[in-house]
């Protein structure tokens, strides 16, 4: 993971105790980090990270900006926590029940994970610039690599399974996302701007028998919604993903 410009790996908030602190001597009453972070959160969530600062969040808790810095050193800062937060929302499965099928529990995280970077739009951009290093961040990671080293698969092939089954659901749930938002910045729901953009592809010229190919793939694949679609596509990749471990599992 890169950091933003201008930082570097020793400016995380999760370093030297700064993730730890409740504030400095002195701090205003009635805020603690806790409660900053939730505010954050809902802040992104409502308008986003390009509209989040130190002085909106101020006012949507009704403090001023400076009271802030009682508790975090910078806006990196809230964002980060922000970011930890979220996965703090996901439901872990027990890797030590050995009992449950390691593919069952391989789904059920990536699940998770692509509903919270639904969930949350300005997630993706942050998760490539911190080091991702809170503590609900490495619960998460250490789930995945403990039911990711249950598949029977080589040591030195559990990052590379890793990478091809989180870094799809990263990109999918991140593509998502930005449907959803893009959809929701138009008025219509996310049906009516897809029949309107398929109505919209079929008037550029050259387009016709590319349409009508993706109207036979899309036939074919089922579902009444977007999100049914969605679902289907997602849920199949998915499986696909699970088979390649499994045949590299059987190739030894």
């Amino acid at each position: 993971m890169t950091k933003a410009a201008g930082r570097s790996a020793r400016d995380s908030v999760w370093l030297e105790g700064r993730g730890r602190r409740g504030g400095r001597g002195g701090q205003p009453s009635g805020l603690d980090r806790e409660r900053i972070t939730e505010a954050s959160v809902r802040l992104l969530d409502a308008e986003g990270l390009d509209k989040f600062s130190m002085r909106r969040l101020a006012a949507e808790l009704n403090v001023t900006a400076m009271s802030l810095y009682w508790y975090v050193d910078t806006k990196d800062d809230l964002l980060e926590l922000a970011l930890d937060a979220t996965y703090a929302e996901l439901r872990l499965p027990d890797p030590d029940r050995t009992d449950d099928d390691w593919r069952e529990q391989l789904r059920e995280l990536a699940t998770a994970y692509r509903a919270q970077l639904v969930r949350h739009p300005w997630l993706s951009p942050l998760a490539g610039r911190y080091l991702n290093i809170g503590p609900n961040s490495l619960a998460f990671s250490r789930v995945v690599r403990r039911v990711i080293r249950r598949t029977g698969l080589p040591t030195q092939r559990v990052t590379g399974a890793i990478s091809a089954v989180f870094q799809f659901v990263y990109g999918y749930g991140t593509i998502e996302s930005h449907f959803l938002a893009r959809t929701a910045d138009t008025g219509l729901s996310p049906d009516e701007y897809f029949e309107q953009s398929m109505s919209l592809a079929e008037e550029v010229p050259g387009t016709a028998r590319m349409m009508e190919e993706s109207k036979t793939l899309m036939a074919a694949r089922g579902g009444d919604t977007v999100a049914e679609m969605l679902d289907r596509d997602f849920t199949f990749a998915l499986d696909l993903l699970i088979a390649g471990i499994e045949a590299m599992v059987a190739r030894g």
